[in-house]
């Protein structure tokens, strides 16, 4: 595994539940703050091997940025389950849930 890699799954074994953060503050805390897209990358192949909470993650702008809607659900009701609330137009505010 790559270090940058390695150093994201570490943090992200590392989100508290019922915390959320952003595909770019995890790129930022691994020593790559442009490498938001590897982030995603990462979360996609190594999510299940790893047992991440890849439910924990979100865009820049507090929105579930997965493509299917099936996902989506189901990303929204792990949240909920763990206390983080969901704004009137579906996104998380990040500055409670951070």
């Amino acid at each position: 595994m790559q270090p940058f890699t390695a150093e994201v799954v570490r943090i992200l074994k590392e989100i508290p539940e019922g915390f959320v953060v952003t595909y770019g503050q995890v790129a930022r805390m691994a020593g790559s703050p442009r490498a938001a897209r590897q982030v995603v990358r990462i979360l996609h192949t190594l999510s299940e091997k790893h047992d991440l909470p890849w439910h924990r993650v979100v865009n820049i702008r507090g929105e579930i940025a997965v493509p299917s809607e099936d996902s989506k659900e189901i990303q929204r009701m792990l949240l909920q389950g763990e206390g983080v609330v969901f704004l009137a137009d579906g996104r998380v505010d990040l500055e409670q849930f951070k």
